[in-house]
Parts: C-alpha cells; sequence; structure tokens
C-alpha cells in the first residue's frame, strides 16, 4: 500500500486545534471570529446547491448536516456529530453556522444569518437560518 503523498489529520489534531488552540487564542472573541471565518470559508469553498452544503459538512467530517424544515423566509438543519463533542460543552459551532450563513446568502442573495444551538441530551446541534427578503446583497446571483 502506498503511502499518500500528504499526512492525514487525526480527529485528536483536530480537536487539539479547533477546541483548545483556537479558543485561547481568540478569549472572548471565539464565538464571532469562528462566525466570521465560516463565512469566508464558504467564500472560498462555494456549494452550488444544498446538496453540496451537506457533502461538503461530511467532507470536511463536520458531521451529518440534514434539512429538518423549510420555509419562505428560513431553514432549520440538524448536524450529527461525535457526541463527545456535545458532552463536553466547549466546543462552539459558530464556524459551521457561518459557513452555512454564506452558503444559503449566495445562493438566495438576500442577507443571512444562521444561529447554532446546541442540544446535549438530542446529541445534535440545530442551525437556524433565516433571511431577509427586504435585503438583496449586491453582486450576487441567486441560484435558489
Amino acid at each position: 500500500m502506498l503511502n499518500p503523498p500528504y499526512p492525514t489529520i487525526s480527529s485528536f489534531g483536530y480537536e487539539i486545534i479547533r477546541d483548545h488552540i483556537l479558543s485561547s487564542i481568540l478569549g472572548k472573541h471565539e464565538e464571532d471570529v469562528l462566525y466570521w471565518a465560516g463565512k469566508e470559508l464558504a467564500r472560498k469553498f462555494p456549494c452550488k446547491s444544498q446538496e453540496e452544503l451537506i457533502a461538503f459538512f461530511a467532507d470536511a467530517c463536520w458531521g451529518t448536516l440534514e434539512l429538518i424544515k423549510e420555509t419562505k423566509d428560513g431553514r432549520i438543519f440538524q448536524l450529527t456529530n461525535d457526541p463527545e463533542l456535545l458532552l463536553v460543552g466547549h466546543r462552539c459551532f459558530r464556524l459551521e453556522a457561518g459557513f452555512i450563513a454564506e452558503q444559503i446568502q449566495q445562493a438566495k442573495g438576500y442577507l443571512t444569518e444562521c444561529y447554532d444551538e446546541k442540544q446535549v441530551k438530542q446529541e445534535h446541534v440545530m442551525f437556524t437560518v433565516k433571511w431577509d427578503v427586504k435585503e438583496r446583497i449586491m453582486n450576487t446571483i441567486p441560484t435558489e
């Protein structure tokens, strides 16, 4: 068997960076910075459909993202991940929320925000996405 052309990072290594180093560096600004980092990441890795968004989460090992509900001005997604990440209680999911918000903002062409809520007992995170049809984003070509 051939070695991969690049080393892979273990989930433990990712956890160290995401849950300990970043929170230590960012301190009280962690949630805000991660949200905006997620938005920037979405601009670098645009998803052209909801299916691509869901696939990105799987490819990035962020967990299993599932659309639960859709309304005229929003969506609710559920993220299932390693239950230990929720039980420990220190991981915030603002990076993922920012990523979702920007992907949907680009798809819809309206100002969009996403709020995350850990549901520890159910072992998942809920993302509530809302867009404002009165706030068109310039320089976007909606795909939905």
